[in-house]
């Protein structure tokens, strides 16, 4: 099995992070997106979207989006409900993920750690704050409520929010603000087999 991915990145990362917690072996191959690694030919054969992280089965198979692949990665163990509601639940946070966290953090993060938060792209670092702090904010009043986002034990939905979350202070988000938060990523830390991002 291969994972094309950069280290740098929350959704490669929970990739490594589900397979550091469930076991699995893997080679990881080392994508440059500034670089342009993802826009080559022979990646887009592999990946039309032209994105990472990419799973790489040995039977020749391919998936790509980082929270479809966590969960293929974590059907059948205790990461991945089999109840159905239990399983929706996983995929709301899945969604929230990527629609009301990603797109603010995760750029925000981009713009400063990768682009050096260039002047020509400050303000839109500025107005990616205010949708950032909205998501922690559903998040804290969540943890407030349960161990985890979805009840009393650690899912792919934990993995899919950690990547971003724990390094959202590189995005300029101050987490000294949500202490269910803080907590939150504490006990995912503390994990038997959890590894850092680096």
């Amino acid at each position: 099995m291969k994972i094309y991915g950069d280290i740098q990145s929350g959704n490669c990362y929970k990739v490594k992070l589900i397979c550091a917690l469930l076991d699995i072996n893997y080679d990881w191959i080392e994508v440059d997106i500034l670089a342009g690694d993802t826009k080559k030919p022979e990646f887009l054969k592999k990946n039309p979207n032209g994105k990472i992280p990419l799973l790489e089965l040995s039977d020749g198979r391919y998936l790509s989006e980082s929270n479809a692949i966590i969960n293929f990665l974590a059907a059948g163990s205790k990461l991945l409900p089999k109840n159905a509601f239990a399983l929706a639940k996983v995929q709301q946070w899945q969604f929230f993920e990527q629609y009301s966290h990603e797109p603010y953090i995760a750029v925000a993060r981009f713009i400063a750690k990768y682009l050096g938060l260039p002047v020509e792209r400050r303000a839109e670092y500025e107005s990616k704050q205010v949708g950032g702090y909205k998501a922690l904010n559903v998040m804290e009043e969540q943890l407030k409520k349960s161990k985890y986002l979805t009840g009393e034990n650690l899912t792919t939905a934990d993995i899919s929010l950690y990547s971003y979350t724990h390094v959202a202070g590189e995005g300029g988000f101050d987490l000294t603000k949500y202490p269910a938060i803080q907590s939150w990523l504490d006990r995912i830390a503390s994990e038997p087999k959890y590894i850092g991002m680096n």
